[in-house]
């Protein structure tokens, strides 16, 4: 039976890139630039920073490896209004090329920390820059600078085109609709950029904090991320057996390789040199705790023995200065004897 003319489908078509991102890996320098960028622009309001990605494509991965800022603003009042300024982006292009050739445009990134309706157009600006004959699109990296985060900064989004249409066996006008796809976001460094990154977090020092509180915390942190990582390998493993997942070798050959590299705990001198290591510990806190009190409490009655000293100084001083003043003592001696002195200049009567 012939499908009805006279009533309209809708139908969604995604179209997909001959050239897919598979992922994106963002450099800690592009992380420091983005967070130096908003703190110089946007701290403390509600705007947002916004910059372009510098690196390279290998096979639909995106590696963004530099990144540099570029003016914008936008209106809160009206969305549609935004500048960014064309004439700095292609100076600063020039100018990157100059230093590494091999670096091209691969995006842009924002502080977000969400999209927004202008991110569509920023992104055809920036496909604009792109070489000629690119076959992988810009992608959109939004950084979350905010500090109280946990999880990894970077979320990552490619541009996906859908095609609605709607009409019936005749065809119908359809209407080609831009939105944005997450893609896998990836935090990686070469080797030198892991050297400079722990130098630099080795002189960020909060005076506030106190470095066992900072231990315990980094701790905590890794152990609930430990805890999450094991539960979602346990869902899986549920999954498969139950037969709502397919089985997935290199994720099971992953997961083999992890509990090949834990320890045998039940070997005897495993378990001894845990538990001298354990004691030496224990007696280096216990001893570093010992020491502490004494020397407090030798430092209280340092204090006590001098503000002591200083009193019977003080009292000293003014019995002396008593002394040596003739005229109190004289007044002293006169109020001790009750006697009372007569004018000695008296006139005899005639």
């Amino acid at each position: 039976m012939a499908p009805d003319s006279s009533t309209p489908s809708i139908t969604t078509i995604t179209s997909t890139t001959p050239n897919e991102v598979v992922d994106v890996t963002v450099h800690p320098l592009v992380l420091l630039s983005a967070a130096d960028h908003y703190h110089r622009v946007a701290r403390g309001t509600r705007k947002r920073a916004v910059g372009v990605l510098l690196g390279t494509v290998l096979r639909g991965k995106v590696d963004a490896s530099n990144s540099f800022a570029v003016p914008f603003e936008e209106d809160s009042r009206n969305p549609a209004v935004f500048y960014l300024d064309h004439n700095y982006l292609e100076n600063m292009l020039a100018m990157f090329r100059k230093v590494n050739a091999k670096e091209r445009v691969v995006g842009f990134y924002s502080t977000g920390p969400q999209i927004r309706p202008n991110d569509l157009r920023i992104h055809d600006l920036i496909k604009r820059f792109s070489p000629p004959g690119t076959i992988t699109p810009p992608v959109f990296v939004i950084i979350d600078v905010r500090p109280d985060r946990q999880s990894i900064p970077t979320t990552a989004y490619r541009v996906i085109e859908e095609v609605e249409g709607s009409g019936g066996a005749e065809g119908g006008a359809s209407e080609v609709k831009k939105s944005f796809a997450h893609v896998p976001s990836l935090i990686g460094a070469l080797e030198a950029e892991e050297v400079g990154v722990e130098h630099l977090l080795r002189d960020i020092n909060d005076p506030t904090v106190s470095t066992v509180a900072n231990l315990i915390k980094a701790k905590m942190a890794g152990l609930g991320a430990l805890t999450e990582k094991l539960v979602e390998m346990k869902d899986y493993l549920e999954a498969v057996t139950e037969g709502r997942l397919k089985v997935n070798q290199q994720i099971i050959a992953n997961m083999q390789t992890i509990l090949n590299l834990l320890p045998n705990l039940n070997r005897d001198d495993l378990v001894k040199a845990m538990l001298v290591k354990t004691n030496d510990m224990h007696v280096v806190i216990y001893l570093s705790a010992l020491i502490r009190s004494v020397i407090a409490l030798h430092d209280l009655v340092s204090n006590k023995i001098k503000y002591l000293d200083d009193e019977e100084d003080g009292k000293v001083g003014e019995e002396k200065k008593e002394s040596d003043d003739p005229v109190k003592k004289e007044d002293k001696s006169k109020s001790s004897n009750g006697t009372k002195e007569e004018p000695a200049n008296t006139k005899p009567k005639k």
